[in-house]
């Protein structure tokens, strides 16, 4: 399984447009030490040449144009051949749009998702107009059974029930659905081999730690450094658990949970620009280190 991290950041990446937080500012002043991170999405393959998206950015068309390996080389063509979305968050969907001239597309989603991108926030509606249909909906049901993306036949994929919180436009703001936020779990049947994708996590579930402890490789949400990262800094109102995010710092924070873990190889996605982690020179940013958790950048290649 090749997974490729097209995108790290978290909603408006980094440096975000509106922001002069002290990592914005930072790489705008051209300090080596922070990086530039588009909003997060990753992509799979088991070939190298057919692809399946997990989240459409809205930097997709940057991410494709930063990533030799999904550039057509027919003269309309589209490497990305399945699009999978953990949500209907904006940060995750959006960048559909972006890739209209490619329809229509597979696009697989639980129907709390695909409700959302219908009604409150109709995208798939909107993608009616081109190519004769914007997308077929393959049905993601989130109860930890196996169903499979044609493109990659050698793996099987699970969806697990997470809580986290609906989008900010949605009427299930702060009343969730099972099945708005959901974990991906891809399991290459050859090796045995696991990958646990979750860019969203608010609360721990049993069921989340034991697919965790079962992983190789867990892809998982490094939002927020603490709960009150974003009153303490003026930048919002809300602790990152009403947004749907468990901090990484703290009594039952990430970095705890993680520590338990003895198996699979840890790394962060979904970074908030004012996460003082994303600056390596910052004591946060060793600390974070010094428990072996990694932090992943635009263009890592893992594979499993």
């Amino acid at each position: 399984m090749k997974i490729q991290v097209l995108g790290s950041g978290a909603g408006g990446g980094l440096p975000q447009f509106n922001c002069n937080c002290d990592n914005c500012k930072a790489y705008r002043e051209g300090k080596k030490s922070v990086k530039r991170r588009t909003q997060s999405s990753i992509t799979l393959s088991e070939d190298g040449e057919n692809w399946v998206l997990f989240n459409a950015s809205p930097d997709i068309l940057e991410q494709i144009h930063n990533s030799p390996f999904l550039h057509p080389t027919q003269k309309r063509e589209t490497k990305i051949k399945a699009i999978v979305f953990n949500d209907a968050q904006i940060d995750h969907t959006t960048g559909l749009l972006m890739l209209r001239e490619g329809c229509p597309h597979q696009v697989y989603c639980t129907k709390e998702v695909n409700d959302e991108l219908n009604t409150s926030f109709p995208l798939f509606k909107m993608l009616k107009h081109w190519n004769g249909g914007g997308t077929f909906w393959n049905e993601i049901t989130p109860d930890n059974k196996a169903f499979e993306i044609p493109v990659m036949p050698n793996h099987d994929f699970y969806a697990l029930p997470l809580i986290s919180n609906a989008p900010p436009y949605s009427k299930y703001r702060d009343t969730p659905r099972s099945g708005d936020n959901i974990g991906l779990v891809v399991h290459n049947k050859k090796t045995d081999k696991k990958l646990f994708y979750l860019p969203g996590l608010g609360v721990l579930e049993n069921h989340v730690l034991e697919a965790m402890k079962d992983a190789d490789v867990i892809l998982i949400e490094g939002t927020l450094w603490t709960n009150d990262e974003m009153i303490k800094g003026n930048f919002s109102s809300k602790l990152g658990t009403d947004m749907g995010h468990m901090p990484l710092n703290g009594q039952g924070g990430l970095i705890e949970i993680l520590d338990t873990l003895e198996k699979p190889r840890k790394i962060l996605i979904h970074i908030n620009n004012t996460n003082p982690i994303l600056d390596e020179e910052n004591d946060e940013y060793h600390e974070l280190i010094s428990h072996g958790i990694e932090i992943s950048y635009d263009g890592m290649s893992i594979e499993i």
